[in-house]
């Protein structure tokens, strides 16, 4: 078995070694990727004529795989895998593949082009089914079947199903307009593909187990169904009658059927009697349908298959292994030991033991006849050898049968079996299948004279029309002259019918039919080519004339000849004139018999049809007559044939004339050459010149089109552009008299248009002085109104400002008051604390004089620390407060302070209104601002420099009052705490009854150089300057707007007095 692995390839051979006959694996195909991985094949498809099938791999690629021409070809790379694949039939390149993101895609395998791309499912596509005209598609998932218009790819139908019952599969019945749709409840239904009506629904069995249906696979004539599912039961329906007709019941190994498919056959009719069955095994056994007998089988356990395709043709199967590598069986291999001949009915006997020098001779004896040696009286027998008759030997056709036998059914029948016809006629003509043969001839492509041929015989099957191209391009490349026979079509178009699955087949036939060297039916035929062969119309015209001669004297009464009544039958071999079943009937008789049979019918049917043709008497009756079916007896004119093959003369036969059937030879085809070459050679270059001239005249006629075209257009457009011209002249008279009278009425119009401008002008002009007048004026209220409302916001500010400032000085005051009634309050319990503390001294002292000079020492000593202390504690509490009431005032003023900055920005920011509002302004007014700010800044330093003169000059007096107060009071027990007001010599004089000798008291309203305020610092002063700073500002600011307002009336002056001396010039 050769193994081809295809790798990378793009293209190249299958096989290298032509395959050995008798092997039932072809080739194994194998593909492997990098690192010797194995690519698995998924899915395989054969195309309509069964020489070549689609293969989808794991990766995406899409092969074609040709076994006639031993050639595979890359065709496309989708990048996923494949779900299903489907030859489109009715155009031939194009294929569809179903991928794994649910879509559908339709690719040109010439081109390798994508055609269109359908969408719809939600789930993977499992099957797709083509119709029988290639127009519709189904494809089918688990969810759903969607039916496809191939011509628009647009989806038509969509089957939708309860979510309980899934979808098993949904396909075309061969031959029909039927869907039938099997679902996993067993059901089955067939529907009308046009109106989508539900014809019929197969009854489900009631006994027996369930099968639940998987597999399904249809005979070509689509009139029976076989399903097999999780059992080893076969279900065989009739789809006529809608009944069940067989249950069949597979080995004890078969558990699970996985795939049916039906093995056609050539000469079965479509009727199928084959049926393979894919079980789980992974074996696939071939039963016959009618005997359940198992014939053959594919696959084993160790070489397991996963899917098969069986090709249209019958001859190969493609199965796809379970190691994902594809076999290519070959079904000839695979039915040999079946298509074996009979065994011979003749018996071999041989000599015994006994007779050993008789070793070497051997007695054939027949089965029905035994012939026994005769006995003779000498020591030595006589064998006699019996040999098989000449005339046995004759009828003894291939495949076992035996001709004369065939013969004599045909006279009891009158007909061989349709089931069986094929086979008969193909061992009748003993056709050889010479496959590589009519390879070659057909690898030639279509003839040159064959080209146009739908045009001349147009037929409606495009299959038909294709493969009667294909036939006759064979047989024209086969011999010359039947590239110039014309009624060639009309003879080999009943066998493309009927043999329309089978090219190869059909070709032979016709070969076998017109050959003439050897001769058979058609001999003598082109001996007067191109002429009818009057050698065989004159033959036929003398059986004729001697069986029925009053029938050929009406004939030649009315001028018809041979070839208007015999040479119609020939040249349509009988197709015109008799139905299909008619013609297959009396072709059963002419391929039964001797090639004169052919005449013989022709008279035959002329002498059936006297009555008419008698009352005939135009040359056009007889022409219709014999190009059109008529009422006649087959089976009458069949007996007619045999009476006149029997009864007519020797001299006159035509079995004089015409030789025994000799059939095509095996390997290579016989030279055709019996027919004048030169006529052909001459016809063939009188062609050639015809085409060539034909083509130069179209090319000459195009053009002379072209240049007839340009003419007529130039032509067109010149009486076009004249005809224009003379429009435009016109018209262009027209309008010049027109703009004459429009130019004179223009003229006065622009005169009046010259003086309302004047008016309109002087008057605009006016408008434009009041409106500007009125807008100066404007503008000026405006200014006015903004700075009286800015003097108003000023005079509030300033007034609140006093408020705050007078609230202030009254909060100061009213805070002095308390703290001057707090000190008295405090100097009050002082100076009670004081005398209740004397008293107790004294007292004490008094106490204490007595007890001696220790006593009062120590009580000295004692009265001296306690008095240290309590004028620390004082002076601590003195200072304490002084600081916080220092502290508090500092904040205040600063508060102050802070508050008048802000306003001092506020008048700046509404300054810099102002200065936006007009430049020259502005600038006058921020220097003046500036200005301002300094003479305040120094007015502030210089301000702060005399309170910092009088603070020292205050602290100086001060200590004087505190030392002339030091030496004159002798009393140290009093306190004293200088406010505001209060006089320094009291102070100094209650602050030295406290302060002991060697001691210094801090008075409170003594200044230090750290302080930066002081409580003799004056609001009021300060207050009063930056009052008279901002009224000062704001009297120049007032000067300044009033001579802005001066000039602005200045420049509306002038303003008014340049339009009154433009109104006058106007004037």
């Amino acid at each position: 078995m050769e193994v081809t692995d295809i790798g990378n390839k793009e293209e190249g051979k299958v096989w290298h070694r032509k395959p050995t006959p008798g092997r039932s694996v072809l080739v194994t195909v194998i593909r492997t990727a990098q690192q010797a991985k194995t690519v698995r094949f998924l899915h395989v498809t054969f195309d309509t004529t069964g020489d070549s099938f689609l293969a989808g791999d794991h990766h995406g690629n899409i092969y074609v795989f040709d076994i006639s021409r031993n050639r595979f070809r890359l065709v496309q790379k989708t990048g996923q895998a494949c779900t299903a694949v489907a030859f489109s039939l009715r155009r031939t390149t194009e294929f569809l593949v179903a991928l794994a993101d649910y879509t559908i895609k339709c690719f040109d395998k010439d081109t390798k082009q994508l055609v269109s791309w359908m969408r719809g499912h939600e789930g993977a596509v499992s099957f797709i089914s083509i119709h029988s005209s290639g127009r519709y598609a189904i494809t089918t998932s688990s969810d759903t079947a969607q039916l496809w218009d191939l011509d628009t790819f647009q989806r038509k139908r969509k089957l939708n199903i309860r979510q309980s019952v899934g979808i098993q599969r949904v396909f075309f019945l061969p031959l029909s307009n039927t869907i039938l749709s099997c679902f996993s409840d067993d059901s089955i239904f067939a529907w009308e593909s046009d109106t989508l009506f539900c014809k019929y629904q197969l009854p489900v069995p009631d006994s027996g187990p369930r099968i639940s249906y998987k597999a399904f696979a249809v005979t070509r004539d689509g009139k029976s169904l076989a399903a097999g599912g999780r059992s080893n039961l076969l279900h065989l329906w009739c789809l006529d009658s809608q009944q069940l007709i067989r249950v069949i019941q597979m080995p004890s190994q078969v558990r699970t059927v996985r795939q049916l498919e039906f093995l056609p056959d050539s000469f079965d009719g479509g009727a199928s009697q084959t049926l393979g069955v894919l079980s789980q095994d992974g074996v696939m056994r071939f039963i016959n349908i009618h005997t359940c007998k198992l014939l053959f089988y594919m696959g084993s356990h160790d070489d397991a298959i996963t899917t098969v395709a069986v090709s249209p043709n019958g001859r190969h199967i493609a199965a796809i292994m379970d190691n994902g590598s594809i076999n290519i069986y070959s079904v000839q291999s695979l039915t040999q030991e079946l298509n074996k001949p009979p065994s011979s009915l003749v018996a071999v006997v041989s000599g015994g033991e006994a007779y050993q020098d008789l070793s070497n001779l051997k007695m054939k004896v027949r089965s029905d006849v035994v012939h026994k040696p005769a006995k003779s009286s000498g020591r030595r027998t006589q064998v006699k050898i019996l040999r098989p008759s000449v005339e046995d030997k004759e009828n003894e056709l291939p495949a076992g049968l035996n001709k004369k036998r065939l013969v004599a059914m045909l006279k009891a029948f009158g007909e061989y079996p349709a089931k069986y016809r094929m086979f008969v006629w193909r061992s009748l003509l003993c056709l050889p299948e010479n496959h590589s043969a009519y390879s070659s001839l057909t690898d030639k492509g279509l003839h040159s004279s064959f080209l146009t041929l739908h045009d001349k015989y147009p037929i409606k099957s495009h299959k038909l029309q294709r493969g009667l191209q294909r036939v006759l391009s064979a047989l024209a490349h086969w011999a010359a002259i039947f590239g110039e026979v014309d009624y060639l079509p009309l003879v080999a178009f009943p066998f493309v019918k009927l043999f329309q699955n089978n090219p190869m087949l059909c070709f032979e036939v016709v070969a076998t039919l017109i050959d003439v060297f050897p001769v058979n039916w058609c001999q003598h035929w082109f001996e007067y080519f191109p002429n009818p062969p009057l050698n065989i119309l004159s033959t036929a015209e003398n059986v004729l004339a001697h069986h029925d001669k009053e029938l050929l004297q009406h004939l030649v009464d009315c001028g018809i000849t041979s070839q208007l009544y015999v040479w119609p039958l020939l040249e349509t071999l009988f197709s015109e004139v008799l139905t299909r079943d008619e013609w297959l009937r009396l072709f059963d008789n002419i391929f039964s018999n001797h090639p004169s049979f052919l005449l013989m019918a022709c008279v035959a049917y002329i002498i059936c049809c006297r009555e008419p043709l008698l009352l005939c008497s135009q040359k056009q009756d007889f022409e219709y007559f014999f190009h059109h079916r008529n009422n006649l007896d087959v089976g009458a004119m069949i007996k007619e044939a045999y009476r006149l093959m029997g009864s007519t003369p020797a001299d006159i036969h035509p079995r004089t004339t015409l030789s025994d059937f000799t059939p095509l030879t095996s390997g290579q085809y016989p030279v055709f050459n019996q027919y004048p070459e030169f006529i052909v050679e001459y016809q063939s270059r009188e062609r050639e010149r015809i085409r060539l001239q034909e083509m130069e005249y179209l090319r000459e006629r195009q053009e002379v089109s072209a240049l007839r075209a340009d003419f007529v257009h130039r032509q067109a457009e010149e009486e076009a552009y004249f005809a224009q011209q003379d429009l435009l002249q016109k018209a262009e008279e027209e309008r010049r008299i027109i703009l004459a009278q429009e130019e004179e009425k223009l003229t006065e119009q622009r005169t009046k248009l010259a003086a309302m401008k004047r008016e309109l002008k002087v008057k605009e002009l006016q408008l434009l002085d009041a409106t500007r007048r009125r807008f100066l004026k404007h503008q000026q209220d405006l200014r006015a109104s903004h700075i009286k409302r800015l003097d108003q916001e000023i005079s509030r500010k300033m007034d609140l400002r006093e408020q705050e400032t007078a609230t202030a000085v009254q909060d100061l005051e009213v805070r002095q008051m308390e703290l001057e009634a707090q000190r008295k309050r405090l100097e009050q319990h002082l100076l009670k604390e004081q005398q209740r503390v004397g008293r107790e001294v004294e007292e004490e002292v008094r106490m204490k004089m007595k007890a001696g000079e220790r006593a009062e020492e120590n009580y000295t000593e004692l009265l001296h620390n306690a008095e240290t202390n309590i004028q620390v504690l004082e002076e601590s509490l003195a200072e304490a407060y002084q600081l916080g009431l220092e502290s508090d005032w500092q904040r205040e003023v600063v508060g102050r302070l802070q508050q008048v900055d802000d306003e001092q920005e506020k008048k700046r920011e509404r300054l810099a209104e102002l200065q936006r509002q007009t430049v020259a302004e502005e600038e006058r007014l921020v220097d003046t601002m500036r200005d301002v700010a300094g003479r305040k800044w120094d007015e502030v330093m210089s301000t702060r420099a005399k309170l910092q003169e009088q603070r020292r000059s205050w602290s100086s007096v001060e200590m004087d009052g505190q030392r002339a107060a030091r030496r004159g009071v002798p009393d140290r027990t009093a306190f004293s705490f200088g406010t505001k007001g209060a006089n320094p010599a009291v102070r100094a004089d209650s602050a030295s009854n406290l302060r002991p000798a060697g001691t210094t008291v801090v008075c409170l309203n003594s200044s230090s150089p750290s302080d930066s305020t002081s409580t003799n610092f004056s609001l009021d002063r300060g207050r009063g300057q930056l009052d008279s700073g901002e009224r000062e500002l704001l009297k120049e600011i007032r000067e300044l707007r009033q001579k802005l307002a001066a000039r602005a009336k200045e420049g509306s002056l002038t303003s008014s007095q340049s339009v009154h001396t433009l109104s006058s010039v106007s004037q």
